[in-house]
C-alpha cells in the first residue's frame, strides 16, 4: 500500500509530506483549493506524461516521491528488475525544460517501467470516468477487466491478425500468380548457373592459390633447387661453412668453455639447415608441372569471373548468393503452393474462431455476475427497481471477437433496459459508474484504490451508502477518495483537508490531516458552507458518531 507521497514544487502546493494508512481515507476542501492535485502528483510517479507547465511558478524542477510497501507481485517484478527491496520508492523530476527523470529504489528508470510497476500498486478512477462508459470500447475492457480476459483478449487480437495475414498472403498469391511464375522461372535460371558451378565457402581462395602455384611451377622448381644447392651443395654450401665454424671452435672449448655456447647455436643452425633441405627436396619431389592441371584450374577461374559478373558480386561471394537464392526459390515455391496457403489460411481461422468463441463463453460468465452485481448495487444508490444488464451481440469477426458489449439500463421498474448512452441522466451514469468502480475493485489485486470525485451528482442518502461501499471497500483495500459530500468524508477512517491561500499574489495548496477535532468542522464545513455553527457541528458529531 502507499505509506508516503512527498511532492515538492508541483502545480500550486510548494511542499507537502504525507503520510498513509490502511483503510478508507478522504481528501476534502474548498472547491479549486486543488484536491485533485494530489492524484495527479501521484500519477506522475506512476509514470504519467509531464510537462514543464506542471512547475509550480518560479520554480526550477517538481521531485515527487511515492514510498510503498511492495506486495507480494511487485516483490516478484523487483526481483525481475534487480531491484530486490521489502520497500519501493517511485520518483520523478521534471525541470524547467520539460526534461523528464523517473527512479525505481534509487536506480534510473523508464517511465514504461514506472507505468508497469504502477498498474501492480494503484487503480485510479478519475472523476471523469463514468463518461468512457458511454463508449463501445471502455464497455468491453470493463467486463475482460472485470472477468480476467485481458490476456485471452490479446490471444484473439493476435489470431486475428494471423488469420488476416494468411488471408493476405493467399489473395497475393492469387493475383500475381503469373508475375510471381515469371519470376521463379528467372530465379531457375540463375540457380542453374550456379549449380553447375556449385561454388563452396573458400574455394575461391584455395583455387587462387592452387592456380599460381601450376602457373610457376617451373620457377618454383628451379628456385628450390638453387636454394637445396645454396643450402648443401658440394662448393660453398651453407652446411659446409657451418660444419667449418664448428670445426674451428671445438678444439678451443678446453681453453675456454664459454665458446660451447657458440658451437651449440652453430649446430643448432646445422640442423635447421639440414632440415629445410630435405622439406625443399620433399617439395621438389611433390611439385611437377601439370599443364592439364593448370588448365582445369583456369577455366573454373573464369566461370566463377563470368558469374560473378552477371551477379555484379565477388567470386568469394558466390556461395553465400548460391544459398540466398535457394532460400528464395524455397519462398517462391511456397508462394505459388495455393493449396498450402489455402490450408494455412483455414488453420489460422480456426486458431481464431476456437480463441473468440472461447473469450465469448468467458464474456457471457462475466456478463451474467456483473449485471446482478451492478443491479443489487443500483438498488442502495437510489434507483430502486432498476436493473443492469451486459449485452453481448454477435458480430462479423474482428480484433475483438466474435460479440460487441453493450451496457444496458434500466432506471425504474417495468422499464425495459435500453442502452447506457441513451438512457441515463448525469447522475443516474455516476452512480451506475461508481456502482461499477466499487464491484470491479472488490475483485482488482492491486493495494490502493483512488476514487477522484466518482460520487460527483450524488446527494443525500444515496451520498451516505456510497460513503459505506467506500468504507467496505476499504476493508479489504487501501481507499483514498477525493470528495465534496459530507456523508462520504464522513465514513472514512483518515481525514485530509486540502486549502488555497494566497500571500503576496502567489497562491499555494496546503495539505494537513485531521484529527477528530479538526473533523468535526471541517465536516461541519462541507454541510454548511465557510458559516460553521453550532448546529452544523452538532449534525457533524452525530455523522462521526462522536
Amino acid at each position: 500500500m502507499l505509506r508516503e507521497l512527498h511532492i515538492n514544487d508541483f502545480v500550486i502546493v510548494t511542499r507537502a509530506s504525507l503520510d498513509f494508512e490502511a483503510g478508507f481515507t478522504v481528501f476534502s476542501g474548498e472547491t479549486g483549493a486543488g484536491k485533485s492535485i494530489l492524484i495527479d502528483a501521484l500519477s506522475l510517479a506512476l509514470g504519467e506524461r509531464g510537462e514543464a507547465a506542471l512547475l509550480r511558478e518560479g520554480a526550477q524542477r517538481t521531485d515527487i516521491s511515492a514510498l510503498f510497501d511492495a506486495p507480494e507481485a511487485v516483490g516478484a517484478w523487483l526481483a525481475e528488475q534487480s531491484l530486490d527491496g521489502p520497500e519501493l520508492i517511485l520518483r520523478r523530476v521534471i525541470d524547467r525544460q520539460g526534461r523528464s527523470k523517473a527512479y525505481i529504489n534509487g536506480t534510473p528508470a523508464t517511465l514504461a517501467q514506472l507505468r508497469e510497476v504502477g498498474a501492480l500498486l494503484v487503480d485510479i478512477h478519475g472523476q471523469h470516468a463514468h463518461q468512457s462508459l458511454l463508449r463501445a470500447a471502455s464497455q468491453r475492457e470493463l467486463l475482460d477487466a472485470q472477468g480476467g480476459h485481458q490476456a485471452l483478449a490479446r490471444t484473439v487480437a493476435g489470431a486475428w491478425q494471423d488469420w488476416r495475414a494468411a488471408e493476405s498472403a493467399l489473395e497475393d498469391a492469387r493475383r500475381n500468380a503469373e508475375d510471381l511464375a515469371q519470376a521463379r522461372e528467372r530465379l531457375a535460371g540463375d540457380l542453374a548457373v550456379l549449380d553447375e558451378i556449385d561454388p563452396q565457402p573458400g574455394q575461391w581462395q584455395d583455387l587462387c592459390a592452387h592456380q599460381a602455384r601450376l602457373a610457376h611451377a617451373q620457377a618454383l622448381l628451379e628456385g628450390a633447387g638453387q636454394a637445396i644447392e645454396a643450402l648443401d651443395g658440394e662448393q660453398g654450401s651453407a652446411a659446409q661453412a657451418l660444419y667449418a665454424a664448428r670445426h674451428a671452435l671445438q678444439p678451443l672449448l678446453r681453453h675456454d668453455p664459454a665458446l660451447d655456447e657458440f658451437c651449440q647455436a652453430i649446430e643448432s643452425a646445422r640442423i635447421v639447415c639440414a632440415e629445410a633441405v630435405s622439406g625443399l627436396a620433399a617439395y621438389i619431389d611433390r611439385l611437377e608441372p601439370d599443364p592439364d592441371a593448370l588448365s582445369r584450374a583456369e577455366q573454373r577461374m573464369t566461370r566463377m569471373f563470368d558469374a560473378a559478373r552477371r551477379f555484379h558480386t565477388e567470386p568469394e561471394a558466390l556461395p553465400e548468393l548460391h544459398e540466398r537464392l535457394r532460400e528464395q526459390a524455397r519462398a517462391g515455391e511456397a508462394a505459388l503452393d495455393l493449396e498450402a496457403l489455402e490450408d494455412a489460411r483455414r488453420a489460422a481461422e480456426a486458431r481464431y474462431r476456437q480463441a473468440a468463441t472461447e473469450l465469448g463463453q468467458a464474456r457471457a460468465a462475466t456478463a451474467h455476475h456483473l449485471g446482478n452485481e451492478v443491479g443489487r448495487a443500483m438498488q442502495a444508490l437510489a434507483m430502486a427497481g432498476g436493473t443492469f444488464e451486459v449485452a453481448l451481440h454477435e458480430t462479423k469477426p474482428g480484433p475483438h471477437g466474435l460479440e460487441s458489449v453493450e451496457f444496458l439500463v434500466s432506471g425504474h421498474a417495468g422499464v425495459p433496459p435500453r442502452p447506457l448512452a441513451k438512457v441515463a441522466s448525469g447522475g443516474e451514469l455516476a452512480r451506475i459508474s461508481l456502482a461499477l468502480s466499487v464491484i470491479a475493485s472488490r475483485a482488482a489485486r492491486v493495494p490502493t484504490l483512488i476514487f477522484d470525485e466518482v460520487d460527483a451528482g450524488i446527494g443525500g442518502a444515496v451520498a451516505e451508502v456510497v460513503g459505506r461501499l467506500l468504507r467496505e471497500l476499504g476493508e479489504r483495500h487501501q481507499v483514498l477518495c477525493v470528495t465534496h459530500l459530507p456523508q462520504v468524508a464522513a465514513c472514512a477512517a483518515h481525514h485530509f483537508q486540502v486549502s488555497k491561500s494566497t500571500t503576496e499574489g502567489a497562491t499555494s495548496t496546503a495539505i494537513l490531516a485531521l484529527d477528530e477535532a479538526a473533523r468535526v468542522d471541517e465536516i461541519a464545513r462541507m454541510l454548511g458552507g465557510l458559516t460553521i455553527t453550532d448546529t452544523t457541528r452538532k449534525h457533524a458529531r452525530e455523522m462521526l458518531g462522536t
